[in-house]
């Protein structure tokens, strides 16, 4: 299986929050709290982004983001489970409307997804049942719909294996987004329907998919979403240039302290094999 077909679906996608707060830290004039959590978010650090929410947890969507980023640190790092559980209930208690409610199981089916793709625990039935109910709540022209149809294509993609359903919303997702201008959330489209094309065998749709992904995670500074990237952009390249891209994210993977925790064992298993050594003569003691 190409690397990045084993990448795909594993770490999913990032928390692109919709929040009452002015903006996501990711461009000029972003409320402060939204840019240090960002920085902090980018590069991996979660539990401190989300300790920065902490004393802002009864407002709703303060409550939301921070969920949303225990769970992202789930899906990285496979572990934090019982902090992002409690932070989803801290959530769900003070959400007040249907938007808010939906936005809550979204999350909550991304969580039972990451379980069950992680090998943590079977909740498939959970993670489709979830995002079913932020379906019903959330009206068809919410913000949080297009994050909600990229979670539903993860699905298909990977748990139900339809990867037509997940291409659809994929799609749909994907427009959502370049309407909301949410920059992230593309870079995510763009990577997921780049892993199908790869998977079809069409190398230059996915070159190009996966080469949008890292460009736009470039310019936001994404960076601990820059690995998965480079490694699954190698896929679809010759050598030397393939060499080149997983050498770089497997630079990348160890100065992020070895997250996201797949990217490890599949580097590894693209590196050709180190060719044998015959054995070196040894002199005979003396008598």
């Amino acid at each position: 299986m190409r690397l990045s077909q084993q990448l795909n679906g594993v770490l999913g996608e990032g928390n692109v929050a919709h929040t009452a707060m002015s903006g996501s830290g990711t461009t000029a004039g972003d409320d402060p709290l939204q840019t240090a959590v960002w920085r902090l978010r980018s590069r991996g650090c979660w539990a401190d982004a989300a300790a920065l929410l902490a004393p802002h947890a009864a407002a709703p969507a303060a409550a939301l983001e921070r969920a949303g980023l225990l769970v992202e640190c789930c899906l990285f790092t496979g572990d934090g489970w019982a902090a992002a559980e409690d932070a989803l209930r801290t959530a769900e208690a003070v959400a007040r409307d249907n938007d808010e409610r939906g936005g809550a199981a979204s999350e909550r089916g991304r969580l039972a997804y990451a379980a069950t793709r992680l090998g943590v625990r079977d909740r498939a039935d959970e993670a489709r049942s979830a995002l079913g109910r932020a379906a019903a709540l959330l009206a068809p022209t919410s913000p949080r719909r297009p994050l909600l149809d990229f979670r539903r294509g993860l699905v298909a993609e990977h748990i139900a294996d339809s990867p037509q359903a997940a291409r659809a919303a994929y799609r749909r997702a994907h427009a959502g987004a370049a309407a909301q201008g949410d920059s992230l959330l593309l870079s995510f489209t763009w990577h997921h329907q780049a892993g199908l094309a790869l998977r079809d065998g069409e190398l230059a749709e996915a070159r190009h998919g996966f080469g949008e992904s890292l460009r736009i995670r470039e310019d936001l500074g994404y960076l601990i979403g820059t690995a998965p990237v480079l490694a699954a952009l190698a896929d679809c390249e010759t050598e030397p240039e393939a060499s080149r891209l997983r050498a770089e994210a497997g630079r990348l993977f160890r100065l992020l302290g070895g997250v996201p925790i797949g990217l490890a064992a599949q580097l590894a298993a693209a590196e050709p094999p180190v060719p044998l050594q015959e054995p070196t003569a040894r002199s005979e003691p003396a008598a």
